[in-house]
């Protein structure tokens, strides 16, 4: 079966969800266009999440994606804790920030009962997942919806145990892709290869459709992934321009200077490994900190920095999610981009 005839699609594009740059406008925008719009929902509480899905289904009558991340909540230490702020108290005196003052908390939420309710209400044609699977429980809540499930794998192992529970694709995540690593058997960033090795890999050892995901940016590299047996694309990066974005503009003239060349999986701005643009706090910390509290509890730390830095035009403190591969991203609407990346190939016109 095709990717498109399984998600009741018309072109073998997902638009990558992509939470704190993106809400309901531009998922509507690249299902209108015949794609699978994604919604991401892990900074969505219940209201939040109802509200976006409201304005979804009242914009468009196509198939759209919600996306959750599964991430298990840590158990806060406020040792760790201490010392991130300790590594993080010289930035503090320079931008007159009294560390008491700031709050601690998850910045993002794993899927849950309340979010399954609300799904409940409006049965999602597909749902995603990143960091693996939610509980078998709620797991089975949002099967019997009859939404269609894919999870992102970032190695052989991982797709193949994403097979054996029975979802109904499987996004091949390269090294390349920006934002958040979808790996999670393992925290070895060693395991973490690029989406042309790891794509054959994947496709060769599980019956499903597999979705390429990471450093594809134009029609070229959609045809490429095809090649190597992808049953679609995901993309993101390419999008953060889109006006339907909701990239700030410090994020955005980042894409479009020579800075956007030099990416790194860093875990400074969430906890978690992900992929950004290199900015001050990178490189003068190191992309990956020892120190860093577990995600999402990273969050809160540093987000008086970003937000005065980013007053003043500064991306210095600010997660530049990007992939290795920016040269795809457009200032034009996501629909044009979309039937841009999907032209030439095949289930495409």
């Amino acid at each position: 079966m095709t990717l498109q005839k399984l998600l009741g699609i018309e072109l073998p594009i997902i638009q990558a969800p992509m939470a704190g740059v993106q809400g309901s406008t531009l998922a509507v925008a690249v299902s209108s266009a015949g794609a699978l719009g994604s919604l991401p929902c892990a900074m969505l509480g219940a209201d939040g999440l109802r509200k976006e899905l409201t304005t979804i289904k009242a914009q468009t009558d196509r198939q759209y994606n919600v996306n959750f991340f599964c991430h298990v909540a840590p158990v806060p230490s406020s040792e760790r804790e201490a010392a991130w702020r300790a590594r993080l108290a010289p930035y503090y005196a320079e931008h007159g920030i009294d560390p008491r003052d700031i709050p601690s908390g998850p910045g993002r939420n794993p899927f849950g009962a309340d979010s399954a309710e609300v799904l409940e209400e409006f049965k999602p044609p597909v749902v995603s997942f990143h960091f693996g699977l939610p509980p078998p429980e709620l797991l089975a809540r949002v099967r019997a919806l009859g939404a269609k499930i894919l999870c992102s794998a970032t190695t052989v192992e991982e797709a193949r145990w994403l097979a054996a529970r029975g979802v109904d694709a499987i996004i091949a995540q390269g090294l390349e892709a920006g934002g958040h690593r979808g790996i999670f058997l393992s925290e070895d960033l060693s395991t973490q290869v690029s989406t042309f090795a790891l794509l054959p890999q994947i496709v060769r050892e599980v019956k499903l459709p597999v979705i390429a995901a990471g450093g594809i940016a134009d029609a070229k590299g959609v045809a490429a992934a095809m090649a190597l047996g992808a049953a679609g694309v995901q993309i993101g990066t390419a999008y953060l321009l889109c006006p339907e974005a909701t990239t700030s503009a410090v994020h955005r003239a980042a894409l479009q200077s020579e800075a956007a060349r030099h990416t790194a999986l860093t875990n400074l701005f969430t906890g978690r490994p992900a992929r950004a643009i290199v900015n001050r706090v990178m490189r003068e910390l190191g992309p990956i900190g020892t120190a860093v509290p577990a995600f999402p509890l990273a969050v809160g730390a540093i987000a008086p920095l970003r937000a005065k830095a980013e007053a003043r035009g500064s991306g210095d403190f600010s997660p530049l999610w990007s992939g290795q591969n920016a040269s795809g991203c457009k200032q034009v609407p996501a629909g044009e981009l979309t039937r841009e990346l999907a032209a030439g190939n095949p289930g495409s016109g």
